[in-house]
């Protein structure tokens, strides 16, 4: 059988510590109980480590704190480097490595998703297998339950 492999957007992973009972930390809890492998890149973890101070009043993690789960995160999930291409078109340059992110994880050959509420990325969803929290919880969730 395939690993499912899934790349989580800032956005998710944010949302995921900030509101552990929502869908978004089912998902965390999913991968931290073996249901599919995590791939992030530097810059999603940079972003990461850049954004949560500005959300410490939803979430209540010091920024040492923060810095400790990245740190634990980058023993646990596979990071990769960004595929960044001349042909991928986003329309926000942020997203660019998020993408890249994915399409590197896509190339390792097995069922690959990135999971985002980024409507920008998500207008790519005909094109690569990007789905919203729900879209991907509703299909692959069960197995974490």
């Amino acid at each position: 059988m395939l690993t499912l492999r899934v790349v989580l957007d800032t956005n998710v992973l944010i949302s995921g510590i900030a509101y552990p009972q929502s869908i978004l930390g089912k998902l965390l809890l999913a991968w931290r109980q073996g249901a599919f492998e995590l791939l992030l890149s530097e810059y999603i973890l940079e972003e990461f480590r850049r954004v949560m101070p500005r959300l410490a009043h939803r979430h209540g993690l010091l920024s040492a704190e923060v810095d400790d789960l990245i740190e634990s995160w980058m023993l646990q999930v596979d990071l990769l480097e960004p595929a960044i291409s001349d042909d991928v078109m986003v329309r926000d340059a942020a997203d660019v490595a998020i993408l890249g992110t994915f399409i590197a994880a896509r190339a390792l050959g097995s069922p690959c998703y990135l999971v985002t509420g980024d409507k920008d990325l998500l207008a790519l969803a005909g094109e690569y297998s990007i789905v919203t929290p729900a879209e991907f919880w509703a299909r692959h969730g069960k197995v974490a339950e």
